[in-house]
């Protein structure tokens, strides 16, 4: 039995992964705007729905910069110790933008229940709202950037940041509506209200986080659709005398992976089992260039080479 891998040419089948630190960068930057305007607004008004809003993108700040140093370590090549790359950083970068997002979503709410006891009027809130609106328009143009290069190059750290920028615009928005009401109804306890309905939001984005995060780390499957494409492939090749089984996919960041057992007659000779591999691996690269693909060769008429069919 033989194992026949594209990974050994990686050099020409695969090209150099894409440095995406510059959109790291970028995200850096807007979270230090942010976090001025956003901190005006608060100083102006002293409302604590707003204060809430300016700790969510200090959040920003730290999660950017935790996103750099991922991209940087996921694009090192491999090595003796780690033979498969380090894409599986970014995995670590997403799970720590999700606790981060939950020690903040912790201290909003204890600012918010303090509030609650002791309301107090807020000032100058037609300036603070402007300032604010301007500081989400710049979340939501950075956010939708980040969200589509990271899925354009199946970055879980981009995404991650793109989604929780994203998230900072819905909550600046309810924000922004809230305090308006405070401002419209004389209320004062309800900037506490706004405040903690923000805390949840932020509670729950960093909870999907984790999750996704957790499920990177555990080697989840590829997506449904790019198995059926995959699989759709093999298919062509199925005949009287090639056959597969054992398929399994797994992604690790930016990198893809898809292995399984090929199974053709005894008496071909190697010559001939490598060319039939080849084939079927150039058929699965015009599908998915960047699959890393493994194929182990097997005699079908061998009932040991049905023992590992559930592998």
């Amino acid at each position: 039995m033989t194992d026949v891998s594209t990974e050994t040419q990686a050099g020409t089948r695969h090209s150099a992964p894409v440095d995406l630190r510059k959109y790291a960068w970028l995200s850096i930057a807007a979270a230090l705007l942010t976090i001025l305007l956003k901190g005006a607004a608060w100083q102006v008004t002293g409302s604590v729905g707003l204060l809430s809003d300016a700790a969510e993108s200090l959040v920003n700040l730290v999660a950017a910069v935790v996103a750099l140093i991922a991209l940087t370590v996921a694009m090192r090549p491999p090595d003796k110790n780690h033979h498969f790359g380090h894409s599986k950083a970014e995995y670590f970068s997403a799970a720590t933008e999700g606790i981060m997002i939950i020690v903040a979503a912790g201290v909003i709410v204890v600012s918010s229940v303090q509030r609650f006891l002791n309301p107090q009027p807020l000032e100058q809130v037609g300036i603070g709202l402007a300032i604010s609106v301007v500081a989400s328009v710049i979340n939501g143009l950075v956010g939708l950037v980040l969200i589509r290069v990271g899925r354009r190059h199946r970055s879980m750290t981009l995404v991650a940041d793109g989604k929780h920028l994203w998230t900072d615009v819905v909550t600046s928005i309810g924000v922004i509506i809230g305090v308006a009401l405070v401002w419209l109804t004389k209320w004062d306890r309800l900037d506490a209200i706004v405040a903690f309905a923000v805390a949840i939001n932020i509670l729950f984005t960093g909870w999907k986080l984790l999750r996704d995060s957790t499920e990177g780390l555990m080697d989840i499957s590829l997506p449904k659709e790019d198995n059926q494409a995959l699989r759709g492939v093999l298919d062509r090749f199925r005949s009287g005398e090639i056959e597969f089984h054992a398929y399994r996919t797994r992604e690790s960041g930016h990198r893809r992976f898809m292995e399984c057992h090929m199974l053709v007659p005894g008496d071909w000779t190697v010559q001939q089992g490598h060319d039939a591999i080849e084939d079927v691996t150039e058929a699965l690269h015009e599908v998915m260039p960047e699959l890393r693909v493994l194929i182990h060769l097997e005699p079908i008429e061998d009932p040991r080479s049905y023992e590992d069919i559930e592998v």
